[in-house]
């Protein structure tokens, strides 16, 4: 007797309801929940279509965390990695010593410095990319923030 086997048995997630594992089934009804809250709080004051504006952006973090992998890691597993690499990793300096054995006692201390100077403007470069995200962030926050008032005034102050 011969049995099959798929050969992505380690890949198979046994589902709950309509094909969705226990997983995406919770943060689908979490998304739902949330994004209908949004929009029937916000419904009368910007109307529909602006209101789903309103929730598409709160609700799809929240769907991708029940969806989304990437190489066995899920959604907030990446977005821990992502912001890890863009604001807490730190640059390593490689200095080959191959082929200057002799004048490696002497040259020590030159390089010693230079690494120091590369050190302090790999710091800078860091420092200038971190304001930047920063900044970033900032101008997406009053872009949304000026989306909602413009709604509201196009509206009713019109």
């Amino acid at each position: 007797m011969v049995i099959e086997v798929n050969k992505n048995i380690d890949n198979y997630k046994e589902s709950v309801v309509l094909g969705l594992t226990a997983r995406q089934l919770i943060f689908s009804i979490i998304s739902l929940i949330v994004g209908g809250g949004i929009v029937l709080l916000t419904y009368p004051y910007v109307g529909l279509t602006t209101s789903a504006y309103i929730a598409i952006p709160v609700v799809a973090p929240i769907a991708l965390t029940g969806f989304y992998s990437y190489n066995g890691m899920t959604f907030v597993e990446m977005m821990k990695l992502k912001l890890h690499f863009a604001f807490g990793n730190r640059t390593l300096t490689y200095i080959s010593t191959e082929g200057q054995m002799s004048d490696f006692s002497s040259d020590q201390a030159e390089k010693g410095k230079q690494k120091k100077a590369d050190s302090t403007d790999n710091k800078g470069d860091f420092k200038k990319a971190q304001k930047k995200m920063i900044l970033m962030m900032i101008l997406m926050a009053v872009f949304i923030a000026a989306v909602g008032a413009a709604a509201y005034w196009y509206k009713y102050l019109r």
